[in-house]
């Protein structure tokens, strides 16, 4: 990929051409260089360099709409909900770093909302507040959220993985309403020129907000206490049983396919707790919501429930076993309505919508959990946790049972209005989640499972300390799920017979890691040693590079809920009802579902409460990540309809 790209598909004035290579020859690149190090540490001054250049070329009184262009608006859909399906489709083909992209969701809303909010005399801006006053202010608002939206992702994705295609799609949808993708004018009245004086304000008032941006958002201060766990070999050491252990792979694939060249993880924004909000507090300790201490090995109080949390995902990964027979019934009249922090919910008893009860919808067990593992992972189109929180928000605009009513009241609102307010306050919601969480990560370090198991494992058992194998810090006996090996169970034709040479050592009956073949081939659940044990994921993932507690999911998803809620007055989805369904033989992991699953949520409630219980059936998260990521979310997600709102009314000062 070469600068030379760039101009040529961003630039058609042969003013600024000739001024192009004086500008990269300034900066020490070559314009026909391939993207490297170098690139990424000055592609700011590229772009600042070429701006001024294409600006100096440009007639900042052209026309910003294209001549003889028929506009292609999708009906039913506003301009605000196609720049943020631009979006997620940009995050669906880069590296899949749920914060910077909350942020980049949050910042290309409030980019949107602020040039909504510059043609409504009461509502306030969050960046920009400036104020309009034009006789079409349809079309106005339309072209200053186009240019604002545009401008903001065009440098936001200017390194990103993907970036030729995702440039091409921006363009392309500039284009498609009709567009000038070469008006970089930021200065007058036109909507044009306030779009890209946002997306410069929007720029320029973030560049500085705690997330290393001009870094490319690595945080070289972080230096893990583990050394690394190679996990192609058994076993593991670490220095802290309870601190992060990064992973070392042959291969290291994201979960959307992006190669990532080190073989051993970099944490994920370990720096994110101090990043600007919404209406999260800042923090100087780079802890803005404390959630209190996890459980930890070897601590006198908590102790039993370090020990019992990994049994716990251990269980949970044998309920993943395809020749097993059980059913569960996984639709609301079984599942969900829990309170906050729990699984104790026993569903619902009736349909708000119809008055009915909800029918049954049963499912093999194994399927089920296999299938919310897959689907809640990274959304079903890889657009991560907070994408996936957008894409649901959208389904729920798109329904015919949804009243476009702010709260529930008011009068009904035009799509537009209702998806800049939407993705203020859901956008908003999802970035403070993700400093929340992140801030957690970082001040507590806490470990995942597959270390958790593998070093309590590799010591032995806690429970009998006259039998083979005891140490106060292993792994508890649990029959049926944590056994030790012994020359009995062992014996031909007994559970253990294949781990006949591990005599004395602790075996866990598991998902069995992936098979050859994923895509006809199932691993299934037997008897392995603890010390090889992995959790239900691709050999190329096995384990997000960031610490566990609080779950990030969990924080996104309840977040996001609360937000839903408060926007429609209701916590039930549109009729009552919420449906996916998964093809049988589609999982990615291994062969599966046996069967066709299609996952039911009452209310946004339940369907954040199912994507934190995912990460448990997937072996990456315990309950104690779970149920106080679900906490804080559902506080960051209240604060942040609270703040919004304000916005939305004016009473807020920007």
């Amino acid at each position: 990929m070469s600068v030379d790209w760039y101009i040529g598909y961003h630039e058609s004035s042969q003013c600024a051409l000739r001024h192009y290579p004086a500008a990269v020859t300034s900066l020490g690149i070559s314009g026909a260089s391939e993207f490297g190090p170098r690139w990424i540490s000055m592609v700011a001054g590229i772009f600042v360099s070429l701006s001024m250049f294409i600006s100096a070329c440009s007639q900042s009184g052209a026309p910003y709409i294209l001549d003889d262009c028929e506009r292609e608006l999708p009906e039913g859909k506003s301009v605000a909900r196609i720049w943020d399906e631009a979006l997620l489709n940009a995050i669906r083909r880069d590296f899949p770093a749920p914060t910077v992209h909350a942020r980049n969701l949050f910042h290309t809303s409030a980019a949107m909302w602020d040039a909504w909010a510059a043609y409504d005399p009461s509502a306030a801006g969050y960046f920009v507040t400036e104020k309009h006053d034009v006789d079409d202010v349809v079309s106005s608002r339309e072209a200053a959220i186009s240019f604002a939206a545009y401008r903001l992702l065009l440098h936001r994705y200017s390194i990103a993985t993907g970036l030729e295609a995702t440039f091409a799609e921006l363009s392309e949808t500039m284009e498609s309403l009709c567009y000038r993708i070469d008006y970089v004018a930021t200065d007058g009245d036109s909507p044009a020129a306030l779009g890209n004086r946002i997306a410069a304000s929007i720029i320029e008032a973030t560049m500085d907000d705690g997330s290393l941006e001009s870094a490319r958002y690595v945080d070289d201060d972080y230096r893990p206490i583990n050394d690394p766990m190679v996990v192609s070999e058994p076993g593991t050491t670490m220095r802290d049983p309870n601190r992060w252990q990064p992973l070392a792979l042959d291969r290291q694939i994201t979960q959307n396919g992006v190669l990532v060249p080190e073989g051993v993880q970099t944490y994920v924004g370990p720096n994110w707790g101090y990043v600007e909000g919404f209406a999260i507090p800042e923090s100087d300790s780079g802890l803005p919501i404390d959630p209190g201490p996890p459980p930890y090995l070897n601590d006198p109080i908590s102790d039993a429930e370090f020990k019992a949390a990994a049994i716990d995902v251990v269980r949970y990964s044998a309920l993943l076993d395809p020749e097993a027979t059980a059913r569960i019934d996984i639709g609301p009249s079984s599942r969900g309505n829990s309170p906050v922090g729990t699984d104790s919910g026993v569903g619902h008893s009736v349909n708000p919508a119809t008055g009915a009860p909800y029918a049954p919808n049963v499912a093999l067990h194994a399927d089920y959990g296999r299938v919310i593992a897959e689907f809640w992972a990274d959304g079903p189109d890889s657009e991560t946790p907070p994408g996936h929180w957008n894409t649901l928000a959208n389904e729920v605009s798109d329904s015919s049972d949804i009243s476009l009513r702010i709260g529930g009241t008011g009068p009904e609102l035009d799509r537009l209005e209702w998806d800049v307010k939407l993705y203020l306050a859901l956008n908003g919601a999802l970035h403070d989640a993700a400093i929340g969480a992140w801030g957690a990560k970082a001040d507590y370090d806490y470990v995942r499972p597959i270390s958790m198991v593998r070093y309590m494992g590799g010591l032995g058992q806690s429970t009998d300390s006259d039998a083979p194998g005891f140490d106060p810090d292993g792994l508890p006996l649990d029959p049926g799920v944590v056994e030790l090996i012994s020359a009995e169970s062992s014996a031909p034709g007994q559970r253990h017979a294949h781990l006949a040479a591990h005599v004395g050592e602790i075996a866990v009956r598991s998902w069995r890691g992936n098979p050859d073949d994923p895509s006809s081939e199932e691993s299934g659940v037997g008897w392995i040693r603890a010390v090889e044990w992995v959790p239900y994921q691709r050999p190329t993932f096995v384990t997000p590079a960031f610490a566990a507690y609080v779950s990030g999911h969990s924080a996104f998803s309840r977040a996001g809920a609360e937000v839903l809620t408060a926007i429609t007055a209701d916590e039930y989805f549109p009729g009552g009802i919420l449906e996916w369904n998964v093809a049988a033989r589609s999982l990615l992991h291994e062969n599966g579902p046996a069967e066709d699953v299609t996952l039911q949520w009452a209310t946004y409630y339940d369907a954040a409460d199912e994507a934190g219980i995912s990460r448990l059936y997937g072996g990456i998260h315990v309950a104690a990540d779970d149920f106080r990521g679900r906490i804080m979310g559902s506080v960051i997600g209240k604060q942040a309809w609270a703040v919004a709102v304000r916005y939305f009314d004016g009473a807020a000062t920007g």
